[in-house]
């Protein structure tokens, strides 16, 4: 019998949406809307535990009163009204995949005017803040600012994600999920790996394992690069057979219930160049300092200034792409990231990924854990094989 899955409670979504209208009713907000897509679900996830599928979503929270879910079409009205927790599920006919049909079904549709109408009933509506709003679709934007009428419409993709820094104890008990799948498929994966197999067969290993233990997903594309592309931070999974004397970069997260982990690892075959050993070794200097200093207390700025001291003192100037580490939670990748531009100080129950990435634009490296700050220190929630590894 398999492992029982976990999820957040529909009373920890109710106590989110409350957090949310509290914060609005502080800040004169009258209502937030947040939108979604299959592979943005961050924000609608966190308030509803709702995933799309095809079509896009989006909810809107009053400040005071229960919110309201939107999706296009009769089947993706069914999915939410299953999934979501969110009673109130309507259909809005712009918010259909990008080739929908025309729906033979009956359906009940319902626009942003009629909507902020009947919140009107209740309350008066002067401004209306938009999160996530570089991914709403267009003719959505303009239906809403059709709505909207007299009030004011601002933008703040972080109003949300405010919310979202410090994890619950739920929240973290999945991610430790999320990294312990991730975590054992990559080992599975290395034990697996020999010269002769193409990129794309490692990364196949990793997912049957991860799937076989409860993975939902990847928290993003995940892949395998080898030989001259290892240069590069995004990459994908090709047809290149892995050869003798050359370094593999694993990269690597799985999805658990909405909530990613991730575990970056190089894998060196035989001998590779000095220049490019060099750096896989300066990366795990930063790799294990960034883990020594991250403790609550410790501001943002000493984090990232002795990590970028590390690279100056060994010449690498310009070959890091940011900080030394960032947020994660329902996002692989999210704010707050760590580096001297503000004056965040690490506090308990932030959980974050911390992200050696080096570069010289012909070899490239990349150490990732997943890490979360307790009270008396770091619960280092990846822990394989921290330190160069050959086969």
């Amino acid at each position: 019998m398999g492992k029982i899955r976990r999820y957040i409670s529909k009373e920890e979504y109710s106590q989110r949406i409350e957090k949310l209208q509290k914060r609005m009713q502080a800040d004169g907000i009258d209502i937030v809307l947040t939108h979604a897509c299959e592979c943005e679900s961050a924000n609608v996830r966190y308030l509803s535990g709702f995933w799309a599928v095809f079509d896009f979503v989006g909810i809107l929270v009053p400040r005071e009163g229960h919110p309201i879910l939107l999706t296009g079409g009769p089947e993706s009205y069914d999915f939410a009204v299953q999934f979501a927790n969110i009673d109130d599920v309507r259909i809005h006919p712009m918010y259909v995949e990008t080739c929908a049909p025309e729906w033979d079904k009956p359906i009940n549709p319902y626009s942003y005017e009629q909507i902020l109408n009947e919140f009107r009933k209740n309350m008066p509506i002067s401004k209306i803040l938009v999160a996530n709003s570089n991914t709403i679709p267009h003719n959505i934007f303009e239906d809403l600012k059709k709505g909207a009428g007299e009030a004011e419409i601002v933008l703040d993709d972080n109003y949300i994600i405010k919310d979202r820094v410090f994890k619950s104890p739920q929240e973290i008990e999945l991610l430790k999920e999320a990294y312990r799948i991730t975590e054992e498929a990559t080992k599975q994966t290395i034990e697996y790996m020999k010269p002769g197999m193409r990129e794309w067969e490692l990364e196949a290993k990793w997912r049957s394992v991860a799937y076989s233990m409860g993975a939902e997903g990847t928290s993003y594309p995940v892949w395998v690069t080898s030989g001259d592309k290892t240069f590069q931070s995004l990459c994908k999974s090709t047809e290149r057979v892995i050869g003798e004397n050359e370094m593999v970069q694993l990269t690597f997260g799985a999805k658990y219930n909405g909530y990613c982990g991730n575990l970056c690892r190089p894998v060196i075959i035989g001998k590779i160049p000095q220049e490019q050993e060099r750096l896989i070794l300066v990366s795990l200097e930063c790799l294990n300092e960034t883990l020594t200093l991250m403790r609550p207390g410790v501001s943002f700025a000493e984090v990232y200034d002795r990590f970028q001291a590390r690279l100056h003192k060994y010449g690498f100037v310009g070959v890091n792409l940011y900080g030394p580490a960032h947020s994660t939670g329902l996002q692989e990748c999210e704010a707050p990231w760590v580096d001297n531009r503000g004056n965040m100080v690490l506090m308990p129950n932030m959980v974050f990924n911390v992200d050696i990435w080096l570069s010289n634009g012909v070899y490239g490296v990349r150490y990732e854990d997943g890490v979360v700050v307790t009270e008396s220190g770091l619960d280092i929630l990846t822990n394989y094989a921290r330190e160069i590894i050959r086969l």
